[in-house]
């Protein structure tokens, strides 16, 4: 509105001193923005500046020039300027005398404008030439946007009422046609009621006062009432529509979750389906590992037994060398023999000592190898429930930082110098960290962004709580504009009143000189209502006074819910530091179990590796003794092979040298 004010200041040489202190008074915002010019008297120099200021978008939604006594070439600049607004919504021309250049400036606004919802046009003279009417009824067949057009006492006749009728058939917007206390007749109102038929969005048609016969109103009034039908049923589907293609996209974004829901379980299956080849491949590379090794058992073997059968074939030479020799040494075969078996029991008994002590040393590092993984159990166990306390912890700061939006309340300064110091600390921080440990470098990172997206919603929060400020402000602001308009409508309403009220007394007491009772009835009714408007007035400077202490407690709450603020960002704050401390600690237990577990698990290969050549060393001397107890066996068999063959040889001799003495002879003889 200033720079409005100085716009007119600079355009117009002669500046009217009423219009600078109606643009001075305060007004809406610039949605709502009023330009009200009523009863002024605007000269020629005035209503040129308006209308080249008003051109474009000019910081008004409504115009009122009611009464401003504007001459036929003041109006045609002020419409011209309007022409090209886009702005301005309500226009407000009533009792300006309009008349033939008047109506054509109309009829040219009408056609050109894309803006105006509401026209007033009372108290004007339209109807008297026919050209100039013509003309504004051409514009506004013309026009797409006029919902509201007020044609009241513009001495409008019948021929008017036609031009009327056939731009109504043209039109598609106007709802509300105000037609009272003109001369409109029987013919203008049958063309009206003839153009009803073709125009279906015309809801409200006031004809009174016109001289038009009862069943064409009551025709007209069927037509308007079969409109308003026709509309709110549009009202409805279009409703109905909405709500549809409402629930259509909402069915499609459900789909459209749902899908999205699908293809993450998808992809968490993929996923768990690759973890579980990646499992399934190392368990598999662990097997085949075992296989290798069992392999290289089984070619180890191989090659020994290939080993035993070389040194059998040895031995069986030697033992055929030495059965030359054993016929010459029987005596000493047996007692060989006999020391041998002793010596074998003795082998034999030491072999299942050696046995149970071996049985012996593998439980006991069976049992070992049960306490060890019972403790690696544990060990494991309280890491999970470390991982527990530390994810409890992340849950307990998301909570903090939660509290804290909704504490959170205008906090600039303050909560920029915290910001810088948590940024040095979280430096500090993040040094020390890098420093002592590489791996927890991403740890530290994470709660620096997490920190920083609690600061970004902090400022959000700020940002949202000064917008509320400013809107309740604004609010205020409206509502003692809106006040301030209502007292100032009331005011000229009442003038206006007061006005039209005298005008008619002065006709009445030219036609009538037995109405002066009645006029002076009326003039007690007016002074009624100036002392209700009065009331009113002081009503609303009341209700003024009562929004500013409103504002004055607002703004104390908002000042103690600062005080609050602060404290509670102070109380966070030591929360933090505790919460940091704590974490920190926990941090150095787990490292030093993490040691704990690394130095177990060092100790537990090392036993294992030793374990598994202890067991391999057993192994083999078991292998050894079992190859040596069977060559033993076997030594023995063969050497009772022998002796049985060669007794059998002795007993062979002996019976054929009986048989071949004498005294086998003569026995046989016998």
């Amino acid at each position: 509105m200033e720079e409005f004010r100085r716009g007119y200041a600079r355009l117009c040489a002669a500046p009217q001193g009423a219009v600078l202190r109606r643009l001075r008074e305060p007004s809406a915002p610039a949605p709502r923005a009023r330009l009200d010019l009523a009863a002024l008297g605007l000269s020629l120099e005035t209503c040129g500046a308006l209308g080249r200021l008003l051109p474009g978008a000019a910081p008004f939604a409504e115009v009122a020039l009611g009464d401003c006594g504007l001459s036929e070439e003041g109006a045609k600049l002020l419409l011209h300027g309007l022409c090209s607004n886009t702005t301005v919504k309500s226009l407000d021309l009533k009792g300006n005398n309009l008349r033939t250049v008047g109506a054509e400036a109309l009829g040219k606004l009408l056609r050109q404008n894309k803006s105006i919802r509401s026209l007033i046009l009372e108290w004007n003279s339209l109807g008297v030439w026919e050209e100039g009417f013509s003309f504004f009824c051409q514009g506004l067949g013309a026009n797409k946007v006029l919902q509201r057009l007020d044609l009241r006492n513009n001495q409008i006749n019948h021929q008017g009422a036609g031009e009327l009728a056939m731009a109504l058939k043209q039109n598609a917007s106007l709802q509300e046609l105000d037609l009272r206390w003109n001369n409109i007749g029987l013919l203008g109102g049958r063309a009206l009621l003839n153009c009803l038929h073709s125009n279906k969005t015309l809801k409200r048609l006031e004809l009174a006062g016109n001289n038009v016969p009862s069943d064409i109103l009551k025709a007209v009034e069927q037509a308007m009432n079969h409109n308003q039908d026709r509309q709110t049923i549009l009202n409805e589907t279009q409703n109905r529509t909405y709500i549809l293609t409402k629930e259509v996209l909402s069915l499609k974004d459900e789909k459209t979750k749902q899908f999205l829901d699908l293809m993450d379980t998808i992809d968490k299956q993929r996923e768990e389906i690759a973890r579980s080849g990646r499992i399934s491949a190392a368990r598999t590379s662990q097997l085949q590992e075992a296989l290798d090794e069992q392999h290289s058992i089984m070619n180890s073997l191989r090659a020994k037994l290939q080993m035993t059968e070389a040194a059998l074939a040895l031995s069986e030479q030697k033992v055929h060398n030495l059965g030359e020799l054993l016929n010459a040494a029987k005596q000493e075969q047996t007692s060989m023999a006999e020391r041998h078996f002793t010596e074998l029991q003795q082998q034999k008994q030491e072999g299942a000592d050696r046995e149970g002590k071996l049985l012996r040393d593998l439980s006991a590092a069976s049992d070992k190898n049960l306490l060890l993984r019972n403790q690696v159990d544990e060990l494991e166990k309280k890491c999970k429930v470390q991982q527990d306390q530390l994810f409890q912890v992340k849950q307990d700061l998301t909570n903090t930082t939660a509290e804290l939006k909704l504490r959170a309340v205008q906090a600039e300064e303050r909560l920029e110098m915290e910001k810088r110091r948590f940024k040095q600390s979280l430096e500090d921080m993040e040094s020390l960290r890098l420093k002592e440990a590489d791996h927890m470098a991403q740890h530290i990172e994470a709660s620096e962004r997490s920190m920083q997206d609690r600061i970004q919603r902090l400022e959000a929060m700020r940002i949202a709580l000064e917008e509320e400020l400013s809107r309740v402000k604004a609010a205020a602001l409206t509502e003692r504009g809106q006040a301030e308009e209502e007292l100032i409508k009331v005011r000229n309403q009442a003038r206006l009143e007061e006005q039209q009220r005298l005008e008619h007394l002065e006709e009445k007491l030219r036609l009538m000189t037995e109405s002066r009772d009645e006029a002076q009835n009326c003039c007690l009714k007016q002074k009624q209502m100036v002392a209700e408007a009065q009331a009113k007035a002081s009503q609303l400077s009341l209700h003024a006074d009562g929004l500013r202490r409103r504002l004055e407690e607002l703004q104390q709450d908002l000042n103690s819910k600062e005080e609050e603020k602060v404290t509670e960002v102070n109380k966070v704050k030591v929360e933090l530091q505790e919460q940091i401390g704590h974490l920190q600690a926990e941090r150095t237990a787990q490292e030093g179990l993490r040691e704990k577990i690394a130095a177990l698990e060092r100790q537990l290969k090392a036993l294992s590796s030793n374990h598994r050549e202890a067991l391999l060393d057993k192994e083999s001397e078991i292998s050894m003794l079992l190859e040596k107890l069977r060559m033993k066996e076997a030594d023995i068999s063969r050497m009772r092979e022998e002796e049985a063959q060669r007794a059998s040889f002795l007993q062979n001799a002996i019976m054929a040298y009986v048989q071949g003495s004498p005294l086998g002879t003569h026995g046989s003889r016998k």
